[in-house]
């Protein structure tokens, strides 16, 4: 099996008939198990990425292939590759009128054909791992954003996915609720996870990534570990960045 789970070859993504180019050709490989975090300036096309690897948005050029499948052929069928990505995004997505466990047993039932009570115990025993089970029966306005968040996550592993999206899934959130998403990140990269990260939290990216990957401008600058990138950044660009960064 080849070690690359993701393999991004060429990407593109034009608006206005290439005047804007949010992504410029854009290469890059995710292995198995690999904690990727992205970082960069806003508009530097961190989420155009993110978002095309499960074709959320479409690329103008270029191969996305995933399992070795190329999604950006139209002939395949990305909802059955989606159900393997699972996706966070900053505002939690939640369906505000299903309860908790609702919220989190509708797609596998409907997507996985899951039994119901199957659903349920998976739900339950995922809640209680991010200390959230006793809130299964609360509806989300019932919920502070970090729990929110919190929830949004174990929703999309309760659909077994083999890789992890997360488009700055902390951005929303009061700063005091920030370590308590971050706290269920951190515990799902060391059980394994794949995981592609956006993200402003450099002190995550220090901690938990196996590799940072630095945008600006649609493509990548520079990309290495976090002690290659924070400790010794080579591009004049990058140096820039983090000096605003990491105040």
């Amino acid at each position: 099996m080849n070690d690359n789970i993701i393999q991004v070859k060429g990407l593109k993504k034009h608006y206005f008939g290439g005047e804007v180019k949010a992504l410029d050709g854009v290469d890059i490989d995710i292995k198995r198990g690999e904690v990727v975090v992205i970082i960069g300036p806003s508009g530097s096309g961190k989420s155009t990425l993110l978002r095309s690897l499960n074709l959320l948005e479409l690329p103008t050029s270029g191969q996305i292939l995933f399992n070795d499948c190329d999604i950006t052929d139209r002939k395949v069928n990305i909802n059955i590759h989606r159900q393997k990505m699972g996706m966070v995004f900053q505002h939690f997505n939640l369906f505000n009128n299903m309860n908790i466990i609702k919220n989190m047993t509708i797609a596998p039932v409907q997507l996985l054909h899951k039994s119901k009570s199957e659903a349920n115990e998976k739900a339950m025993a995922l809640l209680k791992k991010v200390g959230l089970d006793d809130r299964a029966g609360a509806y989300p306005s019932q919920l502070s954003g970090g729990q929110k968040q919190r929830v949004a996550i174990v929703r999309a592993l309760c659909m077994e996915p083999e890789v992890m999206l997360f488009d700055e899934p902390t951005s929303a959130l009061d700063p005091e609720m920030v370590g308590e998403v971050l706290d269920v990140m951190k515990s799902l990269a060391r059980e394994g996870m794949t995981m592609v990260v956006v993200t402003h939290e450099m002190g995550f990216a220090k901690e938990v990534a196996d590799r940072v990957v630095f945008m600006d401008e649609g493509r990548i600058i520079e990309t290495g570990t976090p002690e290659k990138i924070f400790s010794s950044p080579q591009s004049p660009r990058l140096k820039d960045f983090l000096s605003k960064v990491l105040l």
